[in-house]
Protein backbone atom coordinates (compact mmCIF):
# COMPACT_ATOMS: atom_id res chain seq x y z
CA UNK A 1 0.00 0.00 0.00
CA UNK A 2 1.63 3.22 -1.11
CA UNK A 3 2.44 5.44 1.84
CA UNK A 4 0.32 3.41 3.96
CA UNK A 5 3.39 2.21 6.28
CA UNK A 6 4.36 6.01 7.30
CA UNK A 7 4.62 6.07 10.77
CA UNK A 8 4.49 2.27 11.45
CA UNK A 9 7.66 1.54 12.94
CA UNK A 10 7.47 4.62 15.11
CA UNK A 11 4.40 3.81 16.34
CA UNK A 12 5.09 0.35 17.02
CA UNK A 13 8.98 1.51 19.05
CA UNK A 14 6.29 3.67 21.14
CA UNK A 15 3.69 1.27 21.98
CA UNK A 16 6.36 -1.42 22.34
CA UNK A 17 8.05 1.07 24.88
CA UNK A 18 5.40 1.47 26.73
CA UNK A 19 4.20 -1.79 27.06
CA UNK A 20 8.02 -2.16 28.53
CA UNK A 21 7.25 0.31 30.75
CA UNK A 22 4.34 -1.13 31.94
CA UNK A 23 5.84 -4.03 33.53
CA UNK A 24 9.37 -2.36 34.81
CA UNK A 25 11.62 -2.67 32.03
CA UNK A 26 13.24 0.12 30.34
CA UNK A 27 10.87 1.55 27.98
CA UNK A 28 13.48 3.79 26.16
CA UNK A 29 15.80 1.00 25.34
CA UNK A 30 12.96 -1.59 24.08
CA UNK A 31 11.76 1.71 21.98
CA UNK A 32 15.36 1.53 20.47
CA UNK A 33 15.71 -1.87 19.94
CA UNK A 34 12.09 -2.04 18.73
CA UNK A 35 12.77 -0.17 15.80
CA UNK A 36 15.34 -2.68 14.71
CA UNK A 37 13.13 -5.71 14.95
CA UNK A 38 11.63 -7.01 11.67
CA UNK A 39 7.95 -6.48 10.90
CA UNK A 40 5.65 -8.97 10.21
CA UNK A 41 3.05 -7.28 7.83
CA UNK A 42 0.02 -8.38 6.30
CA UNK A 43 -2.00 -6.36 3.78
CA UNK A 44 -5.55 -7.98 2.54
CA UNK A 45 -7.78 -6.38 -0.27
CA UNK A 46 -11.64 -6.77 0.23
CA UNK A 47 -14.45 -6.03 -1.85
CA UNK A 48 -17.91 -4.71 0.69
CA UNK A 49 -21.07 -4.37 -1.93
CA UNK A 50 -21.73 -1.49 0.13
CA UNK A 51 -22.15 2.54 -1.05
CA UNK A 52 -19.52 4.28 0.51
CA UNK A 53 -20.74 5.47 3.52
CA UNK A 54 -22.46 2.14 5.08
CA UNK A 55 -18.39 1.00 3.94
CA UNK A 56 -16.50 3.26 5.58
CA UNK A 57 -18.49 3.03 8.89
CA UNK A 58 -18.60 -0.69 8.60
CA UNK A 59 -14.78 0.09 8.54
CA UNK A 60 -14.21 2.68 11.32
CA UNK A 61 -16.61 0.30 13.47
CA UNK A 62 -14.50 -2.47 13.49
CA UNK A 63 -11.49 -1.17 14.11
CA UNK A 64 -12.49 1.84 16.35
CA UNK A 65 -13.28 -1.76 18.84
CA UNK A 66 -10.42 -2.98 17.74
CA UNK A 67 -8.21 -0.30 19.27
CA UNK A 68 -8.15 3.81 19.41
CA UNK A 69 -7.23 5.38 16.35
CA UNK A 70 -4.70 7.32 14.91
CA UNK A 71 -4.52 10.52 12.68
CA UNK A 72 -3.91 9.62 9.47
CA UNK A 73 -3.56 11.51 6.01
CA UNK A 74 -2.25 9.74 2.72
CA UNK A 75 -0.87 11.63 0.12
CA UNK A 76 -3.69 12.23 -2.44
CA UNK A 77 -6.71 11.37 -0.26
CA UNK A 78 -7.33 14.02 1.97
CA UNK A 79 -9.43 16.26 -0.93
CA UNK A 80 -11.10 13.03 -2.23
CA UNK A 81 -14.81 12.38 -1.28
CA UNK A 82 -14.54 8.62 -2.36
CA UNK A 83 -11.40 7.59 -0.63
CA UNK A 84 -10.71 7.66 3.56
CA UNK A 85 -8.35 6.24 5.50
CA UNK A 86 -8.32 4.50 9.15
CA UNK A 87 -5.77 3.79 11.10
CA UNK A 88 -5.80 1.90 14.82
CA UNK A 89 -3.45 0.28 17.04
CA UNK A 90 -4.61 -2.83 18.49
CA UNK A 91 -2.86 -6.01 20.46
CA UNK A 92 -1.96 -8.89 19.23
CA UNK A 93 0.63 -12.18 19.92
CA UNK A 94 0.08 -13.73 23.26
CA UNK A 95 -1.70 -12.15 25.64
CA UNK A 96 -2.47 -9.21 23.04
CA UNK A 97 0.65 -7.39 24.44
CA UNK A 98 2.40 -6.99 20.93
CA UNK A 99 1.57 -3.69 19.79
CA UNK A 100 -0.22 -4.17 16.03
CA UNK A 101 -0.78 -1.07 13.42
CA UNK A 102 -3.77 -1.75 11.34
CA UNK A 103 -4.58 0.60 8.21
CA UNK A 104 -7.54 0.77 6.15
CA UNK A 105 -8.44 2.46 2.88
CA UNK A 106 -11.23 2.55 1.76
CA UNK A 107 -12.31 3.51 -1.37
CA UNK A 108 -15.36 3.43 -3.45
CA UNK A 109 -15.65 1.80 -6.72
CA UNK A 110 -16.34 2.88 -10.20
CA UNK A 111 -20.08 2.90 -11.04
CA UNK A 112 -21.44 2.23 -7.47
CA UNK A 113 -20.08 -1.48 -7.39
CA UNK A 114 -19.23 -1.15 -4.02
CA UNK A 115 -16.09 -0.48 -1.97
CA UNK A 116 -12.82 -1.49 -2.00
CA UNK A 117 -11.19 -2.15 0.94
CA UNK A 118 -7.14 -2.37 1.70
CA UNK A 119 -6.24 -3.46 4.52
CA UNK A 120 -2.50 -3.50 6.15
CA UNK A 121 -1.61 -4.94 10.03
CA UNK A 122 1.60 -4.90 10.74
CA UNK A 123 3.80 -5.68 13.92
CA UNK A 124 6.87 -6.34 15.21
CA UNK A 125 8.71 -9.68 15.47
CA UNK A 126 10.78 -11.18 18.08
CA UNK A 127 12.64 -14.51 18.42
CA UNK A 128 9.16 -16.15 18.93
CA UNK A 129 7.59 -15.82 15.70
CA UNK A 130 3.79 -14.97 16.57
CA UNK A 131 2.64 -13.58 13.03
CA UNK A 132 0.63 -10.97 15.00
CA UNK A 133 0.03 -8.44 11.83
CA UNK A 134 -0.89 -11.43 9.96
CA UNK A 135 -3.05 -13.11 12.63
CA UNK A 136 -4.64 -9.30 13.25
CA UNK A 137 -5.01 -8.58 9.69
CA UNK A 138 -6.98 -11.86 8.92
CA UNK A 139 -9.42 -11.63 12.27
CA UNK A 140 -10.95 -7.65 10.92
CA UNK A 141 -11.02 -8.95 7.45
CA UNK A 142 -13.27 -11.81 8.68
CA UNK A 143 -15.25 -8.83 11.00
CA UNK A 144 -15.37 -6.92 8.35
CA UNK A 145 -17.07 -9.61 5.56
CA UNK A 146 -19.34 -11.52 8.69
Amino acid sequence: MTGMDLGEDEILARQLAAVASSVGAAGGLTGRVARRMKKNVHEIDLVLPLPFAEALGRVVRVLDQAGPRFDLTVPGTQLRTDARTVRVVTGGGLGGMNPVVVTALVEALPWGEGCAVKMRAAAKEGLIKQRAGEKTAKRLAALLVG
